[in-house]
């Protein structure tokens, strides 16, 4: 039997890292700079946590969640995503007694059973930022305008990414829509398909982000939830749209996007990508007033938004990392010793040029020249660096430059200087 990677994991090559490291680092910086803090919570957490947080008749606790006991007897999760971990950590850690609001971001990996396909896969890495304190439309805003800076930061000249919004009301005006969409649902369950005639009756706002065509048409006939929003909530949901259009931000009202978890209130968001297929959505959040009340905490009202970092990396380059980061790949200098003096000399010679910030490969083989400078030219290296006993004996080294096929015999004391003026110009 042949071993392969288990269904919906990623192998990740070095063009992979290459990609969504350049990515994580440049959201990082972008975080860093709106003073986000970063931190790190466990990969797993007890199952009550989801259960609590994002609803025990939600998808992704039915259907999605990866749980399982461990030798004591306690269920155990793999977090399918980040926000209900680090309202834990808030309320165990005692964070919230730290000035508002409080700004974090967390990357990791997370971890869902869903069907794999392209841009979505079982475990898959996200970038979530998380805001809490006494909100204003204005916090919002900052961080719909972080989102959309970082996710276009790669190529801002290419408009790629499409912000939605909606507004899902609060405790007070929700129920309301949701007795509203289980009586007009009721008489069309049978042309629902077969996934969302099991939501109807334990989760009917996710029947209006259903992307089968036919539950779309009876979605489209519906009531909008705006109709049923209460005065605060209307007022809250304008004034967010007229901050957006002031600071020059597009979006679009979408009155039928909804969230998957329980949490949610009011302001929800997706961004999409092109090129992506159904599974468009790049980055998504919103906000989550009552979350950390109902897990112990206190009454501290909450945003965020997490990026899918693979699809990110999809919606900019597609499958083929770009020329750009490939060349990060390459070594800069690789060193060929002739001889076992030459390897001797070797073990000092090249962390010394690493030392220099050169990026210095070696091999310490005995092959021939010729099949080492081959492999050479494979790796798309620059310099070679020859050594042999006559350059030993005579205080030489062969620098070959591999773009313009020459070479010279070179002092080994000015080898530095040299590299440096050839290689940092």
């Amino acid at each position: 039997m042949t071993l392969q990677a288990v269904r919906g994991f990623k192998d990740w090559l070095p063009e992979d890292c290459a990609r969504y490291h350049f990515l994580i680092e440049l959201a990082r910086n972008y975080l860093e700079r709106a003073n986000f803090k970063e931190i790190k919570i466990p990969i797993l957490e007890k199952t009550e946590l989801f259960l609590r947080s994002i609803g025990e008749v939600t998808d992704i606790v039915q259907k999605e969640t990866y749980t399982f006991q461990d030798r004591s007897q306690e269920f155990l999760t793999l977090r399918p995503e980040a926000t209900a971990g680090i309202c834990r950590m808030i309320i165990e850690q005692g964070l919230y007694v730290r000035p508002k609001p409080l700004r974090f971001f967390f990357i990791g990996p997370m971890f869902r059973h869903e069907r794999p396909q392209r841009g979505r896969l079982r475990e898959f890495y996200q970038i979530d930022v998380e805001l809490l304190g006494q909100l204003t439309p204005y916090y919002e805003v900052e961080l719909l305008d972080l989102a959309l800076k970082i996710l276009r930061a790669p190529d801002p000249e290419k408009n790629s990414f499409t912000l939605e919004i909606n507004s899902l009301g609060c405790r007070e005006c929700r129920p309301e829509f949701r007795e509203y969409l289980l009586s007009a649902l009721q008489d069309k369950r049978e042309w629902l398909c077969e996934t969302c005639r099991e939501r109807l009756n334990r989760n009917p706002l996710r029947i209006l982000d259903c992307k089968q065509e036919g539950c779309r048409r009876i979605v489209r006939e519906l009531k909008p939830l705006s109709e049923f929003w209460c005065v605060l909530c209307r007022e809250h949901f304008t004034e967010l749209t007229e901050l957006l259009s002031f600071v020059g931000i597009t979006f679009v009202v979408n009155p039928y996007l909804v969230r998957g978890l329980d949490y949610y209130v009011r302001t929800i968001f997706e961004i999409k990508g092109k090129g992506l297929g159904a599974q468009d959505a790049v980055c998504a959040g919103g906000r989550y007033d009552y979350l950390l009340k109902e897990l112990g905490g206190p009454d501290l009202p909450a945003t965020g938004f997490a990026i899918g970092l693979e699809r990110w990396a999809l919606t900019l380059w597609g499958e083929k990392p770009p020329q750009a980061l490939m060349e990060k790949l390459k070594p800069e200098v690789l060193f060929i010793p002739l001889g076992r003096e030459a390897k001797r000399e070797g073990l000092k010679l090249v962390p010394r040029l690493r030392e220099e910030n050169f990026k210095v490969e070696a091999f310490f083989e005995d092959r021939s020249l010729k099949a080492m400078l081959r492999e050479a030219d494979k790796l798309g290296v620059k310099k070679v660096l020859i050594l042999g006993e006559d350059e030993l004996k005579e205080g030489v080294i062969i620098l070959k430059d591999m773009e313009k096929g020459v070479q010279e015999r070179i002092k080994r004391e000015g080898l530095i200087q040299r590299l440096k003026e050839e290689l940092r110009k």
